[in-house]
């Protein structure tokens, strides 16, 4: 291994911070960043009218699916806090399902590809109105 040799206060000060870290700590920190990954990689994160990369649809399930299986591990003790990480997966799944839905072919095995003239017959959309954790601004929404 080349890397540099630590001091013995950098070592000190790596083993002071080793024992202040919980694994729920980490656990946490990792699941709020595969949910901002999962956002950015649907390009959900860019500012309004910035163009970015197109989204990356396997990226954006590989990240979701890891927020899903971490979600379990930290819920016992610390559920009354993971609203806004559940309502953000939550609208992070309905937002994969759209864009793979679009997608067409490239999407999830069993999706449907788009069919031609399917663009013009739209269901009537909602305003956009923010729901009770949104409008309390203890949810976090991509892009906002």
């Amino acid at each position: 291994m080349s890397g540099r040799e630590f001091s013995e206060e950098e070592l000190r000060q790596i083993e002071a911070e080793m024992e202040r870290i919980s694994v729920d700590d980490v656990l946490l920190q990792t699941l709020v960043t595969l949910l901002n990954l999962a956002a950015r990689k649907a390009g959900l994160a860019r500012p309004p009218g910035e163009e970015g990369p197109p989204p990356d649809l396997d990226q954006m399930r590989q990240a979701i699916e890891g927020a899903r299986a971490l979600l379990p591990l930290v819920e016992h003790r610390h559920a009354e806090k993971l609203g806004p990480v559940r309502e953000t997966l939550s609208q992070l799944q309905v937002a994969y399902a759209q864009l793979a839905k679009g997608a067409g072919p490239a999407g999830e095995p069993g999706d449907e590809p788009a069919k031609p003239g399917d663009e013009g017959e739209k269901p009537e959309q909602q305003p956009d109105t923010p729901g009770r954790a949104q409008s309390s601004g203890r949810l976090w929404v991509p892009g906002q």
